[in-house]
């Protein structure tokens, strides 16, 4: 029993221990002079300000408090600086595009790729001194039998390899991985340091493609009908406006857009209200920077908060309000707004912008040239409200 509680002791005093840490560690000159921003809670950071799954609403709420340029700390070692509305972004996206051109860290991609990498590399390394089959010890009691390689396994597996084989799998492999000798040259390439053609950068580039190539637009054009079905006057004008230029009937091509100056204020001002990326994609100093009177160091991770940017209400009136007016000059041409950013700005700004609209353009013209759309509910019960789904608004 006196054991026990000693442990007991001793475990809590440990625990304050790592409680005080962050604390009473030396201040380095890494630190840099951060914005300030809410004061930290050992180990936990700013986390129990910002809500599991709200990380936008919450920075936006930091913000009332703490400025357009403020800190948090997201657990006990990260440390990000946030910028709010159009005139901080543009500042530092703009201004100093190629200081704040470095890529930030996308935990939950991070999470998902990076999670047994080093392990993978540290057995790879063994195989090739202890051979394809070899034993560690995790621990005093467990003993784990590596194999490594395909070869190794189905040896393993033996007879019961025929059972599993899925009419001939192994075999297929087998002669897909002999007519692909040539990809040695993948492996000298990763052991390259300075290589760039890395698994996360292959990762990474996959999966942007996915998303900036698929998601987007279709999740942008979904917001777009509901937009149209929700105010049927809306829909009406652009239509009008297409049988009036283009007559009835005829597919719409890029050509056209400088013609349809409302249908281009409609398709801009969808975008503008839904904020599809309202995080921004995260940034990182590529070295360190001086802005607004602040020293950010070199690998500081910058959030530019782009739904602040589209809602900013110093640039865009009532910035909740659907209003395709407010890109259309007084003689009814499309007018531009310095804070439509919704792709970003600087260095790392979004390389499909030109796609993206084209094919929405496209897209929403040849619908409303073939149908018309109605809702079966009342328009005005449909709810605009997206669903925040990590960093994209669906």
């Amino acid at each position: 029993m006196e054991a026990a509680g000693t442990w007991a002791l001793l475990l809590l005093l440990l625990l304050l221990l790592l409680l005080m840490l962050p604390l009473v560690l030396p201040k380095t000159g890494s630190r840099g002079h951060l914005p300030p921003g809410p004061a930290p809670l050992p180990l936990l950071g700013s986390l129990l300000q910002l809500r599991p799954g709200a990380l936008y609403s919450g920075l936006l709420r930091l913000s009332k408090k703490h400025g357009p340029v403020f800190t948090v700390r997201l657990g006990p070692w990260r440390r990000v600086v946030v910028l709010v509305g159009h005139q901080a972004v543009r500042e530092a996206l703009g201004g100093q595009a190629e200081e704040f051109s470095g890529r930030g860290m996308l935990a939950t991609l991070d999470r998902t790729f990076d999670g047994h990498g080093s392990e993978v590399r540290a057995l790879q390394e063994l195989s090739k001194k202890h051979g394809p089959v070899f034993t560690v010890r995790l621990g005093p009691w467990r003993r784990v039998v590596v194999l490594v390689g395909h070869q190794a396994v189905r040896e393993a597996l033996g007879g019961q390899a025929e059972e599993f084989s899925g009419r001939g799998m192994l075999a297929t492999l087998d002669r897909t991985f002999d007519g692909h000798g040539s990809s040695r040259s993948c492996n000298e390439e990763e052991q390259n340091p300075n290589t760039e053609f890395t698994d996360k950068n292959l990762l990474m580039t996959v999966i942007y493609l996915l998303f900036a190539g698929t998601v987007t637009v279709s999740a942008t054009a979904r917001y777009t009908l509901l937009l149209l079905l929700k105010y049927p006057r809306v829909q009406e004008r652009m239509r009008e406006e297409l049988t009036r230029e283009l007559g009835p009937g005829r597919a719409p091509g890029l050509q056209d857009r400088a013609r349809l100056p409302y249908t281009n204020a409609v398709l801009h001002e969808a975008q503008r209200l839904l904020a599809l990326v309202p995080m921004g994609i995260p940034r990182a100093l590529t070295r360190t920077t001086r802005f607004r009177g602040y020293t950010l160091p070199q690998g500081t991770e910058v959030f530019p908060l782009l739904g602040s940017v589209l809602h900013d209400p110093e640039v865009f009136e009532q910035p909740e309000e659907f209003n395709p007016d407010r890109f259309l000059d007084a003689d009814g041409g499309f007018k531009k707004q310095e804070a439509f950013l919704p792709f970003s700005l600087g260095k790392r700004v979004c390389l499909g912008e030109g796609l993206a609209r084209a094919e929405l353009f496209l897209l929403i013209t040849a619908i409303l040239q073939a149908f018309f759309l109605e809702s079966p509910c009342p328009p005005r019960s449909l709810s605009l409200q997206p669903a925040v789904s990590g960093l994209f608004n669906i």
